[in-house]
């Protein structure tokens, strides 16, 4: 049993918040995925270009440089309009930036753009025969968009949101420089601290690898639920 030096409450507190940072940011992207794609393929030129606009703005932008313009580059355009208003109206105006929250809205506006490609591409996979059938039964586009094409596209967006997923999770380490106290945050301190880099990271590493392990497995379970009855490879 590894000796934590008493920080063993610590880190686990700070697992707890790395995953509810990982699944309430997982649960924005899937939002902004579903409605980036939704627009690109709407064929409403501004909602088109707004996606695609949203999309090459963010996956072109490093993901820590991301983290650290929202918090930082945030704060104090707000602190500017703070000061705006009150010189120039006495209107007192003042918000703080929390880390946890800049950190959701940091890590999902950042894969609401992978997730907005994931959904586009499973999107067009649906079979365009289904659809017509659909609309020669008479359904309007909302229920032939809720009953034919969701259903459907899922089956192919999963593998593609399962990759997202990953590569989410260990994206939520980037949260500790922004001073969020997760369990990155509190291994870094206790290894500056005691001295042994090695002996906090490494159940940190674990903690991921077994997140994402289950997760893995999990993903793999809900492709096969979506898969009951397919053909595959045929």
């Amino acid at each position: 049993m590894i000796d934590l030096k008493g920080y063993g409450p610590a880190l686990a507190e700070g697992a707890v918040v790395t995953v509810e940072l990982a699944f309430l940011s997982l649960a924005l992207s899937i939002t902004l995925g579903l409605l980036g794609a939704s627009a690109k393929l709407s064929g409403n030129r501004f909602a088109h270009g707004v996606a695609a606009t949203y999309t090459t703005l963010i996956r072109g932008v490093p993901d820590l440089v991301m983290m650290l313009l929202f918090y930082y580059g945030g704060q104090v355009m707000v602190n500017t309009l703070s000061d705006y208003l009150w010189y120039n109206h006495e209107i007192e105006f003042f918000f703080q930036f929390d880390p946890f929250i800049s950190g959701v809205v940091t890590i999902g506006l950042i894969f609401g753009a992978y997730m907005t490609e994931t959904f586009r591409g499973a999107f067009l996979a649906v079979e365009s025969g289904q659809i017509e059938a659909a609309r020669a039964y008479g359904f309007s586009r909302w229920h032939t968009f809720r009953r034919i094409m969701v259903p459907q596209m899922l089956r192919h967006a999963l593998p593609g949101v399962g990759n997202n997923w990953q590569v989410l999770l260990k994206t939520t380490a980037l949260v500790s420089i922004i001073g969020l106290t997760d369990m990155v945050r509190v291994a870094e301190e206790a290894a500056k601290a005691e001295r042994m880099p090695f002996h906090f990271f490494i159940p940190v590493a674990a903690v991921y690898l077994a997140l994402t392990a289950v997760t893995e497995l999990f993903i793999k379970w809900l492709d096969k639920r979506a898969n009951v009855g397919v053909v595959q490879g045929g």
